[in-house]
């Protein structure tokens, strides 16, 4: 893929999908129907979905259906639909495992200072999107950009994902956006940021009536790209249903961000 095509696009570009891959017939669904939104608005779009869950609050929470499985899904829909694809990695092996199906391997906010992590899904020449960790503030990603360009590939994006504030909830400091975008290409994860942590049950809650206004500000900020996971029927998502967005209200929010990006132009 041409990474200059969605960093450098007039509008902004969209990593967007499920959380996890959970069957093997929604995916290319949901897929589908962000395509055919994007197209409609002239938005670059990256499909995204974890072929593992690998950090699960509880034991028996799911996971996935089978790592080899759920990345040949990944491959078949990028391939189907000619998207560029985009999954997670958490070990240092998944890297390679991983890099022969997608075409961007991203780092998990919680693993941003894992080095031997940084290093491996540099080594594959894939373009590697890293999340910023909770605890961490902007200008210290420069360290895991730093860590993967030694690599030889400066094919990086940085993700702005929330930082902690307290115990069960993130807030975004929208001041950290710039100093993102002095490093690398910069995007703004709208649902993992509306998290709220730690509860008590176990699971994970979310504000996803706030991805509006926290997408509002990121493109009014300048960011380059914008994640959003999304399901058609959020309060079945077999992960992280808490602070998706309903698949049937992006295409009024890419309008709204269109209307922003073109207004501060």
């Amino acid at each position: 893929m041409n990474l200059n095509h969605y960093t450098k696009h007039k509008n902004f570009f969209l990593i967007a999908g499920p959380c996890v891959i959970e069957d093997e017939q929604s995916p290319i669904l949901i897929a589908k129907e962000i395509k055919n939104i994007c197209e409609k608005l002239d938005v670059p779009y990256i499909f995204k979905a974890s072929y593992k869950k690998a950090n699960r609050t509880k034991l028996d929470s799911f996971t996935g259906i089978g790592d080899i499985k759920a990345l040949k899904l990944i491959k078949e829909i990028g391939h189907q639909l000619n998207l560029p694809t985009l999954t997670d990695i958490h070990e240092s092996e998944d890297a390679q495992i991983a890099a022969k199906y997608v075409d961007i391997l991203q780092i998990p906010a919680f693993l941003c200072r894992q080095t031997d992590l940084l290093l491996a899904a540099g080594k594959t020449g894939k373009i590697v999107n890293i999340k910023k960790a909770q605890f961490l503030d902007a200008g210290s990603m420069q360290f895991a950009y730093d860590k993967v360009k030694s690599t030889g590939n400066d094919k990086i994006l940085l993700t702005e994902r929330g930082t902690s504030f307290g115990y069960n909830d993130l807030v975004v400091d929208i001041t950290g956006l710039p100093i993102l975008k002095s490093i690398a290409p910069t995007i703004l994860d709208c649902t993992h940021a509306l998290q709220k942590p730690n509860q008590q049950n176990g699971i994970t809650g979310g504000k996803p009536q706030l991805i509006e206004t926290l997408a509002k500000a990121g493109i009014a900020a300048g960011i380059d790209g914008i994640f959003i996971e999304t399901h058609p029927q959020p309060h079945q998502a077999k992960s992280d249903g808490a602070n998706m967005l309903k698949l049937d209200e992006l295409e009024t929010l890419l309008s709204q961000l269109i209307k922003i990006r073109h207004a501060i132009a």
